[in-house]
């Protein structure tokens, strides 16, 4: 859990400390006045991302250069502080105990999150990207190296699409020269691919009996929620060694070859991947209704929460302006599930907004100030 929140120059928050209890915590306030920043923030230190923007310069405040996220985190009843400097234009840095790290993707796994907020409809709604995102954010949460290996596949993606681009149709890769290039990104393609892929497929097969349940609660009248990988590579070879993944990702890239030169661009792999979420034997993009829509992205958070929960240190539960957006029979079953959780941080734009009997300790949000209530 957060014992305490600490921003310098992040959004709207000039300087901001903030001791955070234990129990379900609610943040009430108007829209614009900040709530949902001290979320955002939480979430950025846990994740590296923002389930807000894509972007790092909105977060720092206007007229700033940099801003920094600070949190004493306590786990298995150790206190360790970590803090993130995220610099305009440049890489953020990150220190754990005051002590600078290497790079700042070390300092995940200090603080776990989970998130649930109204862009989280984007889940089962929204394009193939987002439910890559979901699925790398968590399995970087599960097995922090795997930072570095989408971080690895990104570098080798880009240079390999810049490559196949710039050798356009005319070659269709006869020159050795360009041949030899795209096989040396290829096997690094492969590598790094294979892994993220093989981190999915786990992170999947774990999901699913979760999902299921959970979402059988929220919603017991509907079909049942299927959750599959969906992978370019094909066959069964996700469900192989690395090795055998790997040997397979290449014959593909092969049988791809004409194609990745004419467009330019690569065709297999990780990045055009995606998670098939089905309810019963309809996909629940385009067919699930508004309500069995929200059920679903739920599910998928609150079974997050749950497996990191039993492989790692519980992570906050933040419940970010999402109660509004519940009608009231979900509004209950959240609350009952999340009621015994170490920490929860919920915000919401009045007090009606959440089920108050369960609440511990309030906190009125209003310019940037935040004040605990009696």
């Amino acid at each position: 859990m957060v014992r305490q929140l600490h921003l310098t120059n992040f959004r709207n928050y000039e300087s901001l400390l903030l001791p955070l209890p234990g129990g379900v915590v609610a943040l009430v306030g108007s829209n614009g006045q900040g709530k949902t920043n001290i979320a955002e923030a939480l979430g950025y230190l846990s994740t590296l991302r923002s389930h807000r923007v894509a972007t790092q310069a909105p977060l720092i405040r206007h007229g700033c250069d940099r801003a920094v996220i600070a949190a004493e985190v306590v786990r298995d009843d150790r206190s360790l502080t970590v803090d993130l400097e995220i610099i305009a234009g440049q890489a953020n840095k990150g220190r754990i105990n005051k002590v600078p790290v290497a790079r700042a993707r070390e300092v995940l796994g200090v603080l776990n999150t989970v998130t649930f907020a109204p862009e989280d409809l984007a889940l089962v709604r929204g394009d193939p990207a987002e439910r890559r995102l979901f699925l790398d954010t968590l399995a970087t949460q599960r097995h922090s190296r795997i930072a570095g290996v989408i971080s690895d596949y990104e570098r080798v993606l880009k240079q390999r699409n810049a490559l196949l681009k710039s050798t356009g149709r005319t070659h269709r890769g006869n020159d050795p020269n360009i041949a030899s290039t795209l096989s040396v990104w290829d096997e690094q393609l492969v590598r790094f691919g294979s892994e993220i892929m093989l981190a999915r497929a786990d992170l999947i097969d774990q999901l699913r009996p979760l999902c299921a349940r959970i979402y059988q609660e929220l919603a017991p009248d509907s079909d049942a929620l299927e959750l599959n990988y969906v992978d370019t590579v094909g066959g069964n070879a996700i469900n192989g060694t690395q090795e055998e993944l790997e040997t397979a990702f290449m014959l593909v890239l092969a049988e791809k070859r004409h194609q990745e030169l004419d467009r330019g661009v690569s065709l297999v792999g990780p990045h055009r991947d995606d998670l098939r979420l089905m309810l019963g034997q309809a996909p629940v993009k385009g067919y699930a209704s508004h309500g069995e829509s929200w059920s679903v992205a739920l599910a998928a958070r609150l079974a997050s929460y749950e497996l990191l929960s039993r492989e790692r240190a519980t992570p906050v539960l933040i419940l970010d302006d999402v109660f509004a957006e519940l009608d009231a029979r979900r509004r209950m079953l959240l609350a009952e599930r999340v009621m015994s959780a170490p920490q929860v941080l919920i915000t919401a734009a009045v007090d009606e907004d959440v089920p108050g009997d369960f609440v511990t300790s309030w906190f009125q949000v209003r310019q940037g100030e935040v004040v605990e209530r009696g």
